[in-house]
C-alpha cells in the first residue's frame, strides 16, 4: 500500500512536469503573455504618434496655415509687408552686469 501511495504521488508530480515548466506550460503562458501587453502598450504608442503625424500630412497637403507656420517658427520668415519685433527674454536692466557693494563705495562718483 504504501509504494502504491509513492508510485501516484511520483506519477502525480511527473505529469505536473509539463504543465508548469514545459514548452507550453503555464510560466511559459505567463511569459508569453506579459512579452504580449508591453507589445500592445508600445503599439499603442506608435499608432498615436502615427495618428499625429498622419494629421500633419493631411494639413500641409490641404492648407497653406500649416506650411506657413512651420516656416515663421522653424524658419524664421516673415511675410512681405510684415514688421519683426523680437522682444528678448530678459530685460535691458537684467542684462547689465551690476556692482558689488564694495566697487560701490569706490566708485569715483561717490567722492
Amino acid at each position: 500500500m504504501r509504494w502504491l501511495s509513492v508510485a501516484l504521488i511520483a506519477l502525480i508530480l511527473l505529469l505536473q512536469y509539463p504543465l508548469w515548466l514545459g514548452k507550453g506550460g503555464w510560466l511559459r503562458v505567463w511569459d508569453v503573455d506579459r512579452q504580449l501587453q508591453q507589445q500592445k502598450d508600445g503599439n499603442k504608442k506608435l499608432e498615436d504618434r502615427n495618428a499625429g503625424l498622419d494629421a500633419e500630412v493631411r494639413d500641409l497637403k490641404q492648407g497653406y496655415d500649416a506650411i506657413e507656420e512651420l516656416a515663421r517658427f522653424e524658419l524664421g520668415m516673415i511675410k512681405q509687408d510684415e514688421v519683426f519685433v523680437q522682444i528678448p527674454e530678459k530685460s535691458f536692466r537684467d542684462a547689465l552686469p551690476r556692482k558689488s557693494a564694495s566697487e560701490k563705495k569706490q566708485s569715483p562718483a561717490s567722492h
